[in-house]
């Protein structure tokens, strides 16, 4: 494992808390509390996150929102990244919002902060350190992280992907997020209402207020005006990070995106 940080100072926060509990399906796939520590080709999901994180280089330590301390230490793997004080648990709260207010308030010079999921389990270790050298680039108060519709279609004909349809084309988030600042935290905001904006399109209305709706939904601007729109109303400057990986906005919602997944790492892997 790459253990070298090799970019400034950034830290990160995996959310991984389990928004459905017991009614998750992928957790039931096999039975399980958690999505998170499903096995996916043989290996936990959350475990393969952590890993792309670790051998990134970018992060001294990881933190990772989750329900409860002793699923991280699900794996020996995991169980030793504990121990080491490479993973750290932080509480989750009640939505997603809270808990990334309440993991800033918890972290030890938590800005500049890169948020990720638990259920991105094609993430490597090259697109975290794509996403973490543009965030540190770019002058702006947050960065996210997209894919457009024609690099995933280049690989994934039938992703499954609900994609952000814009005035320039088709767009999907990596579920990489960076905050550069104080500021910033003001867009955390949004995602009290739970994300999921290209499969719940009225939560853009709710979370972004009437403008931004009305572009998204007549396709008035592309997707750097969707953005510049929603970031006055906030009151912040978003950019993107262009990540060209047609599987980096593929996570594991159910159980298509689940066989998707599995069948991409075993391939990987040459089987």
């Amino acid at each position: 494992m790459n253990n070298k940080q090799t970019s400034p100072h950034t830290s990160v926060l995996v959310m991984a808390a389990s928004r459905r509990g017991v009614d998750d399906p992928v957790a039931q796939l096999q039975g399980l509390s958690h999505k998170c520590l499903v096995k996916i080709d043989g290996q936990v999901m959350l475990e393969r996150v952590l890993e792309a994180l670790v051998d990134s280089g970018c992060f001294t330590k990881i933190h990772v929102s989750v329900d409860a301390e002793n699923i991280l230490r699900a794996t020996p793997m995991m169980a030793g990244w504990m121990d080491e004080g490479r993973v750290v648990f932080i509480q989750s709260r009640g939505n997603l919002a809270d808990s990334v207010l309440g993991a800033v308030d918890e972290i030890d010079n938590a800005l500049p902060l890169v948020i990720t999921t638990g259920d991105n389990a094609l993430h490597t270790p090259e697109i975290v350190r794509d996403f973490v050298r543009d965030f540190h680039a770019s002058s702006a108060d947050g960065v996210v992280g997209f894919t457009s519709e024609e690099v995933v279609l280049r690989d994934y004909a039938n992703s499954g992907l609900a994609f952000h349809r814009l005035k320039d084309g088709g767009f999907s988030s990596c579920n990489l997020y960076g905050l550069k600042n104080d500021k910033s935290l003001k867009a955390v905001k949004i995602f009290e209402g739970g994300g999921q904006f290209g499969k719940r399109h009225m939560r853009i209305l709710k979370a972004f207020g009437v403008w931004p709706f009305v572009i998204y939904k007549l396709k008035l601007k592309g997707l750097a005006g969707l953005l510049d729109a929603i970031g006055r109303r906030m009151g912040v400057r978003v950019e993107v990070s262009w990540l060209d990986y047609p599987w980096g906005p593929i996570d594991v919602d159910h159980k298509h995106s689940f066989d998707l997944t599995e069948a991409t790492l075993v391939k990987r892997r040459g089987g």
